[in-house]
């Protein structure tokens, strides 16, 4: 009889080492019996819990949106003002256990195969929803609605621009300079139409 949470830790496993030979293999090259070698299991078991790699690939972003989402709360968390919130939110983008090379490639599959695959297209449709939703509602205290949408959109934008830079470069992730760089961008944006304001 199997060990109580022994579905869960291997389902983490698989998702772990999906992750990994994505990084090491490419998506299109990379197969589920390399991956449950990876993991450690049988191929037949994999199967019996995804069904498919699109499936296994659906899963671990899933995973990694779960991940993603709680960095950004306990940033929110501590933020006190909308000024903060919205750097909670793009800290949260770059957290240091997903802004990094393995995690990085992993999305990079993700985008491609959202393209052809309704369930991953779904899921990236609600994550892009979710961030722009959360950026304009912040950005509301600093812009009209019609600006702090296109705001939201450029910094969203922006987010995703670092992560596919990253993914095709060699250079190591530098998330602060990730986070200042889209900073900068958010700061401009306020400063800008601050400066219209007052100039009338």
């Amino acid at each position: 009889m199997p060990k109580v949470g022994m579905e869960a830790e291997r389902r983490r496993s698989l998702i772990d080492a999906t992750v990994d030979a994505i990084h090491e293999r490419g998506y299109s090259d990379v197969t589920m019996a390399q991956i449950a070698r990876r993991a450690g299991v049988s191929g037949g078991l994999v199967h019996h819990y995804f069904g498919s790699k699109d499936q296994l690939l659906a899963a671990t972003m899933r995973h990694l949106l779960t991940e993603l989402g709680g960095a950004i709360r306990d940033g929110l968390v501590k933020a006190e003002t909308p000024r903060e919130r919205i750097s909670a939110i793009i800290a949260g983008n770059f957290a240091v256990d997903q802004f990094q090379p393995a995690v990085i490639a992993a999305w990079l599959a993700f985008y491609v195969q959202s393209r052809t695959t309704a369930g991953n297209r779904r899921l990236l449709r609600i994550y892009a929803a979710r961030l722009a939703s959360n950026l304009t509602h912040n950005l509301l205290s600093f812009l009209p609605r019609p600006e702090a949408l296109r705001v939201a959109e450029g910094t969203a934008s922006m987010i995703d621009g670092v992560w596919i830079r990253q993914a095709l470069s060699d250079a190591r992730t530098d998330r602060n300079a990730a986070i200042a760089m889209v900073e900068d961008y958010v700061e401009t944006q306020i400063a800008v139409h601050v400066a219209r304001s007052v100039n009338g």
